[in-house]
């Protein structure tokens, strides 16, 4: 791979790296079922994944009060997390990532999810040792609020124009925006490509093999 362009990659996670988006819209409906709310859409539930839970519930549920919200994060914790090691890896992520490696280079990880949550999927894909520095919802401003990036630049010395932020939703390309960093969209995850599209990202990419070639030739 070309190794004079990005200095920092930064991947979301859900929808990006992990194939959870469905396993995650499910355990947000069956949540709203044993609370008896109404029950989002499946893209209604996928929409807002990549922000932070409790913004996540916000958006969903704006009916809610504060402990109303409280209850519905702790039941879709109760549901997801017994689960959240069934989300399989998109084929290639871990070929990707090896070909990434780079002594000038940082990889790193910006998700909606807890430090906690991440830890968890850290340690049942393996994944931990290719990234170099991750940033967590629970860690300061969630998407599309720029900390994330921010922080991870200022972690590693790399300025904005040496930065790639590749994600699956418009959250991750609003942050990159914010952020002043440029952004790759991936169309096999939880938002569509024409709403991904309206961002005008450097790219839209429908699989990993499809982002691993455009690595190979701007990365």
């Amino acid at each position: 791979m070309k190794q004079d362009n990005f200095e920092l990659i930064v991947f979301d996670w859900d929808g990006t790296i992990s194939d959870s988006t469905t396993l995650i819209a499910d355990c947000i409906r069956e949540a709203a079922r044993e609370l008896a709310l109404p029950i989002p859409s499946v893209a209604a539930a996928k929409s807002v994944i990549g922000l932070g839970l409790d913004q996540s519930v916000a958006e969903l549920m704006p009916m809610l009060d504060g402990p109303a919200r409280v209850k519905f994060v702790q039941r879709f914790r109760a549901l997801y997390v017994p689960r959240d090691d069934e989300a399989p890896l998109y084929a290639g992520i871990p070929e990707l990532l090896t070909a990434l490696a780079a002594p000038t280079r940082f990889l790193a990880v910006a998700t909606g999810k807890p430090r906690v949550g991440l830890e968890r999927a850290f340690g049942y894909t393996g994944l931990k040792p290719h990234f170099h520095f991750s940033r967590c919802g629970d860690e300061g401003f969630p998407k599309p609020h720029p900390d994330m990036l921010l922080k991870l630049m200022a972690f590693t010395g790399v300025a904005a124009d040496r930065t790639l932020m590749i994600g699956d939703t418009t959250h991750d390309l609003d942050l990159a925006a914010a952020a002043g960093v440029a952004a790759v969209a991936v169309t096999y995850g939880a938002h569509p490509a024409a709403q991904l599209a309206q961002k005008n990202p450097l790219a839209l990419l429908n699989s990993v093999s499809a982002l691993h070639a455009w690595l190979s030739n701007h990365a």
